[in-house]
């Protein structure tokens, strides 16, 4: 895990938005015509609609969150579907604790 991406990502207010918001996906984002939140997670165009971004723009904050490993992707069909990496995160918190 590259914990200097780590802290990038979750230096915006949005994208910890959407991390916080994947925690509890079914109260934080509008329900999606495909797919169950708890066992597929949640559509680029849930989080875009529940966010307020342009699709661009959450699909950009999206790609780094997943590239720091805070969250996973898994591409169904059409549609690509997120989920917090509970194990990501959880390492993340455990290095911040072992180097801090």
């Amino acid at each position: 895990m590259d914990f200097h991406l780590v802290i990038k990502a979750l230096a915006n207010p949005t994208r910890v938005a959407i991390l916080s918001g994947l925690k509890n996906p079914t109260k934080s984002f509008p329900p999606q015509d495909e797919g169950d939140v708890e066992v597929d997670g949640v559509c680029v165009s849930s989080i875009q609609e529940g966010i307020g971004l342009s699709q661009s723009a959450t699909s950009n904050y999206l790609e780094l969150l997943q590239r720091a490993g805070l969250v996973t992707a898994t591409r169904r069909g059409r549609w690509t579907y997120y989920k917090r990496d509970e194990g990501g995160i959880r390492q993340f918190l455990e290095d911040v604790k072992r180097d801090l």
